[in-house]
């Protein structure tokens, strides 16, 4: 096997058991199920909403999060809102929280590389996971819940790879992106090799891309390139920010990041 191709095996377990060792408080929030007909399955989601929007008639903006299980990051994303929000370091904003089924499945685009397909037995789902938002996702959070036209949507990881992705596929989506360690190395790093394309036609004016790299091997090389395409493209109507961690690991840069990534992207 690859040596490379095993530290990324290697990263996948060791992120996903360092998160079941992770002890969050769980917030008071709200769960409800939707039954997809575009993934063709059951989705259970989790909104949290700020304290006082009970009370209130204001609509906010609400932040999208794969990875949003109970079990996962929905809690200590919802905490992290809460506190910056009661230290008004940040609006008042609604988190929507996606729980996994098959994560590798929805995160990850097509890949023509024989090694990205062995991580799991169905890969390359995410356009169908981004038409589960779009077409099931957003409607029945609107209907529900007082929001604003105003979308982000953050993530790590398989997450920040599928953000990514979203925000050079499908930017109309969201207005603001927030990636930390994105796995750009799946499919030969396609995303990096075909980014400066998609700056030069995509509809990008008004977007916020942020987006962090740690000291991972694999990871690192790819997130510094795109940094140095966007600022070629130099785009004057989007606004973006790279984050170079060479102190945080794989593991840890979520955490280490996300505050000042949801001030910089709440805050335009």
């Amino acid at each position: 096997m690859n040596p490379s191709f095993l530290f990324r095996v290697l990263i996948f377990l060791f992120v996903g058991s360092l998160y079941a060792q992770q002890i969050d408080s769980i917030p008071i929030h709200d769960t409800f199920q939707i039954d997809s007909k575009v993934v063709g399955e059951v989705r259970t989601i989790h909104v949290w909403t700020p304290p006082g929007y009970g009370v209130s008639t204001d609509s906010l903006p609400v932040v999208y999060m794969p990875d949003g299980g109970i079990e996962e990051d929905f809690p200590h994303m919802a905490n992290t809102l809460a506190a910056l929000i009661a230290q008004q370091r940040i609006p008042p904003v609604i988190l929507v929280g996606i729980a996994n089924t098959q994560r590798r499945r929805d995160l990850t685009g097509p890949t023509d590389v024989e090694q990205d397909k062995s991580i799991a037995p169905v890969v390359g789902g995410s356009e169908k996971f981004r038409g589960f938002i779009q077409m099931e996702l957003f409607p029945e959070i609107e209907g529900r819940y007082r929001t604003l036209p105003y979308k982000a949507i953050i993530g790590e990881s398989l997450a920040g790879l599928f953000i990514v992705e979203t925000f050079f596929l499908q930017p109309e989506l969201f207005d603001a992106y927030i990636a930390m360690d994105p796995s750009l190395w799946w499919n030969d790093h396609q995303l990096v090799q075909t980014a400066a394309t998609h700056l030069a036609q995509g509809p990008y004016d008004g977007k916020r891309l942020w987006f962090a790299g740690s000291k991972a091997k694999d990871i690192a090389p790819y997130t510094k390139e795109l940094a140095a395409i966007l600022k070629a493209a130099n785009r004057h109507m989007l606004q973006w920010q790279f984050s170079d961690e060479p102190k945080e690991k794989h593991q840890t840069i979520y955490r280490a990041t996300k505050e000042k990534a949801l001030i910089w992207t709440l805050n335009p």
